[in-house]
């Protein structure tokens, strides 16, 4: 297929990265939000702290392993290919200067539709073959294997569509309550989504963490963080994102971020990266 791809580059005088970036096909994209493979070199070690976004990031490595934690792990994993679920606090991870990747963005209905329920995977590092067995491993060598991102994004297309049509598909009324806290930047009352879906709060609350990983109103939660952090980032000052994300004031915005982020908005902002994409644990 042609695909449209979006070639970036940056550095410093200690580092130096490339990234290519393209879409899944058309009947992926409820599945699939990107497609990204990522070669980035540092004289010294790298560690990233990764703030959640609603939606799941699959990473295969080809550099070699990484060391990562999830939000709720209890401690570290050196993995070469793995699924990191979204949860209320950040992933961290490190690596000693070189990552070359593939990093495959997962709408979360997409990863039940992928690896079944997902009810256990919040917050957490998942390595792929223990959610695929050696067709994770096969997907992995694959990769590795072809030559350039567009013949690695072709061969995901093909596992991914293979994936979805053996795979589980959502209860419609889950896939509507997540389009509605989507579609409200997560502003929608959660009693609305019980009176919509026809069902008990218990009932929604216990469908959608086991189709999601999160609760409603965990999810309405980090979706609502997820926009103001868009909109901080493009440099709009704190007190306008809070209110207009819908928080009370700084002071609520603040306390949120240290929860999601574990540092507080302008730390984060303060620890780019010097040359490369992401935020820095220091």
């Amino acid at each position: 297929m042609t695909r449209l791809v979006d070639l970036r580059r940056g550095g410093s005088p200690t580092s130096r990265w490339s990234a290519a970036m393209g879409e899944p096909r058309a009947d992926l994209r409820h599945v699939v939000r990107s497609y990204g493979e990522y070669d980035e070199f540092s004289t010294g070690a790298v560690a990233r702290r990764e703030i959640p976004a609603p939606d799941a990031v699959l990473v295969i490595e080809f550099a070699g392993p990484l060391i990562a934690t999830g939000a709720v792990d209890e401690g570290t994993s050196r993995v070469a290919a793995f699924l990191g679920s979204p949860a209320r606090g950040p992933a961290l991870t490190w690596h000693d200067g070189w990552q070359h990747c593939v990093e495959i963005r997962l709408s979360l209905l997409g990863v039940y539709r992928l690896f079944g329920p997902v009810r256990e995977l919040a917050g957490r590092i998942a390595p792929l073959d223990a959610l695929w067995g050696r067709a994770g491993d096969e997907l992995t060598e694959r990769l590795a294997d072809a030559d350039g991102w567009t013949r690695r994004f072709d061969i995901l297309d093909d596992v991914f569509a293979a994936a979805v049509a053996g795979g589980p598909e959502p209860d419609a009324e889950v896939a509507h309550a997540l389009a509605r806290i989507d579609g409200t930047a997560g502003a929608v009352p959660i009693g609305e989504l019980v009176t919509e879906t026809g069902w008990s709060r218990g009932r929604l609350a216990e469908r959608f963490r086991a189709q999601t990983g999160l609760t409603p109103k965990g999810a309405a939660g980090l979706v609502r963080f997820h926009h103001a952090v868009t909109a901080m980032s493009t440099g709009r000052p704190l007190a306008d994102t809070a209110l207009a994300s819908g928080y009370y004031d700084q002071a609520h915005f603040t306390r949120e971020f240290r929860a999601f982020a574990g540092c507080a908005p302008g730390a984060w902002l303060r620890s780019r990266l010097d040359g490369l994409v992401g935020a820095g644990i220091g």
